[in-house]
């Protein structure tokens, strides 16, 4: 069986993403990252998730990156709220994470150097997203160019990286679709930027909105809690 490296935020697409790897056969690794976001509730997710599944192992890796701050994930700025989930992919908003993508892959590169896993797995969304320049296609065809540059296994042809995208053409509303036939329970899952201390959603930032748009499109109800009903 192979092995392979999933980013585990504890969000719908990630556990998506995870069934999507098992189902292909892959002995999954799962990483999630305590990064100085908002909340421990997403990472309180990920920790049932995998439970759930039964990853063939599970870590949660530190790195602060309120030491940098810029986003309103890893800073004091405020989440936006209410904004026009239509027109989300106009502009990069406030709650881009700089370089985010980039430092969790090369954490997951380094990983799956040591495992000898030759796929690693993150689920991006090109369509339904909120307008991060590292959610594109072109940026994944980039990094995994690098990765089998900055590699042995990559030099030596003994373990090429391939960057596992399959939601990354998907709707959120197929993503979803695709997850129930897969038998996601998406009620383990955690999307929100700026939850209550209970771990309930929103139900007005990008990342709510969004999902609450997806679950509306494919006509099932979205079984996360939320603050107000």
């Amino acid at each position: 069986m192979s092995r392979a490296v999933v980013l585990l935020s504890g969000g719908l697409d990630s556990t998506t993403l995870l069934a999507h790897a098992l189902r292909d056969g892959f002995e999954a690794y799962a990483m999630t990252f305590r990064y100085g976001q908002r909340h421990a509730s997403e990472i309180d997710a990920a920790r049932r998730i995998a439970a759930r599944y039964e990853v063939r192992d599970h870590i949660i890796v530190d790195v602060d990156l309120r030491t940098f701050g810029g986003s309103a994930l890893t800073s004091d700025i405020e989440v936006p709220k209410d904004r026009d989930v239509y027109g989300t992919g106009n502009g990069i908003p406030i709650t881009y994470v700089p370089a985010r993508n980039t430092i969790f892959l090369s954490f997951a590169l380094a990983w799956a150097e040591v495992l000898a896993a030759g796929d690693i797995f993150i689920g991006v969304n090109a369509l339904d997203y909120s307008g991060y320049p590292d959610c594109r296609p072109e940026y994944i065809a980039a990094f995994e160019r690098m990765a089998n540059l900055a590699t042995r296994g990559g030099v030596e042809r003994t373990n090429e990286i391939h960057i596992r995208t399959p939601l990354i053409d998907l709707t959120k509303a197929q993503i979803i679709q695709q997850g129930l036939a897969l038998g996601v329970d998406y009620s383990l899952t955690q999307s929100c930027y700026d939850p209550d201390p209970t771990g309930a959603a929103c139900g007005h930032c990008d990342a709510c909105q969004l999902r609450l748009k997806g679950f509306s499109e494919a006509g099932v109800i979205d079984p996360a809690p939320y603050v107000h009903g």
